[in-house]
């Protein structure tokens, strides 16, 4: 028997376990799964959680639940990858050895990173919410403000689903319009970038409705520091800015196994061809989801979409065949807007966003770059598709190439 291992158990890994395993069942090949534990998360739905919207019982389901009869799950933490011996070492003392290695490790925050980030502000006036723990926490402080300076920092890029800050402060101007609070609530989105988003018809969309929203944007802000006694965040440039609740988006790595195996990037994320999917340094080694240092975004819809293409491309490799160059950095996702509406953006590595109507031509019903109810129950809708079909690996009417049709300049 020959052996496929899938180091981490989130979305992208559970996916493709999932698929892997309907197309080499009875065909001499076990897959194992590796993860830490056995709670899978539904990462999106953090978001909701510090405005009430979510509780922990709708984000957290047992990962075995999600995975083909057959798969192999082994909770352990990883300790590090032997490329050279084919096999990964667990902390709990196994190696597993491996003919095909997929990586889907993922990626974490790092807010030891920014100095004055952990300490005595952390999850007193200093939050997350990338995080169930930090969510939670920001919850809590929430529901006992009265009004103040409330800001959201992106300390640096990449970061996982790069459109969660920005739907952070659409709900909560939405959070404190509906408590009767907006007025006494000042609103600033601190990033990095020099405007609202990377993609510029996206960035000039998004931009407007901050504006309209009362959203101060502080651009091109390179968080140095916190100060959690002076309640006041700085930049490298000099500028400071006050806060009473500083949310913080920190800067993100892969993980530290990664890392530890000596395989990583600077940042720690794997570096694979932004086309096949397959590492460019390591033998034998394919890798999807937040794990990879491509160019896209990192969220669970990219995972679906590139989960589409791996497969072949393992069905090529098992075969002695080479991997085709078929991901195009397709990428999807609906912007949470408050208020019962979000948007909707469609992009790939070459074209960024664009109007129009998704996914049928001209129809939708989803509305591309405009606030809409339906785009705000598509938001709803995706997650009972993310637990019943895209987890699980089954077929979605979803191309993983974008298309330019219903789209417009």
């Amino acid at each position: 028997m020959k052996r496929i291992v899938i180091v981490g158990g989130g979305t992208a890994g559970t996916m493709m376990a999932n698929k892997l395993t309907r197309e080499l069942t009875g065909r001499g090949w076990v897959i194992t799964v590796i993860d830490r534990d056995n709670n899978h998360i539904y990462q999106p739905g953090l978001l909701f959680v510090p405005f009430g919207m979510d509780g922990e019982k709708d984000l957290i389901r047992p990962r075995l639940r999600f995975l083909e009869p057959g798969v192999e799950l082994v909770l352990s933490e990883l300790e590090q990858i032997e490329p050279e011996a084919q096999q990964v070492a667990l902390a709990n003392g196994m190696r597993i050895p491996y003919d095909l290695l997929i990586v889907a490790t993922g990626t974490r925050i790092l807010p030891e990173e920014t100095p004055g980030l952990l300490g005595p502000g952390w999850q007193r006036d200093i939050f997350d919410f990338y995080t169930l723990e930090g969510a939670r926490a920001l919850h809590r402080r929430l529901e006992q403000f009265e009004g103040g300076k409330i800001v959201l920092n992106v300390v640096g890029m990449p970061i996982k689903c790069p459109v969660a800050p920005l739907e952070f402060m659409f709900l909560a101007d939405a959070w404190a319009t509906e408590r009767g609070i907006r007025n006494k609530v000042e609103l600033t989105y601190a990033t990095p970038l020099d405007a609202a988003f990377t993609k510029p018809k996206a960035a000039a969309a998004l931009g407007d409705l901050l504006e309209k929203k009362h959203v101060h944007v502080e651009s091109d802000f390179s968080a140095s520091e916190a100060d959690p006694e002076a309640k006041v965040l700085r930049s490298y440039d000099g500028r400071a800015v006050d806060y009473d609740i500083l949310v913080t988006v920190p800067l993100h790595g892969g993980d530290a196994a990664i890392a530890r195996s000596g395989m990583g990037d600077d940042f720690g994320f794997l570096p694979t061809h932004p086309n096949t999917l397959q590492a460019t340094e390591v033998d034998n080694t394919f890798a999807l989801g937040d794990a990879t240092d491509l160019p896209t975004s990192k969220a669970g819809a990219v995972a679906h979409f590139q989960a589409e293409v791996l497969v072949e491309n393992v069905l090529r490799h098992i075969r002695g065949l080479p991997p085709e160059a078929a991901f195009d950095g397709h990428a999807n996702c609906f912007i949470e807007t408050g208020h019962g509406k979000a948007i909707l953006i469609d992009f790939n590595y070459e074209t960024e966003p664009l109007p129009g109507r998704f996914p049928i031509p001209g129809i939708g019903p989803f509305h591309l770059l405009e606030e809409s109810h339906v785009n705000h129950w598509g938001k709803l809708a995706f997650r009972w598709a993310y637990w019943n079909l895209l987890v699980k690996g089954e077929e979605l009417p979803l191309d993983h190439r974008m298309a330019l049709a219903g789209k417009w300049s």
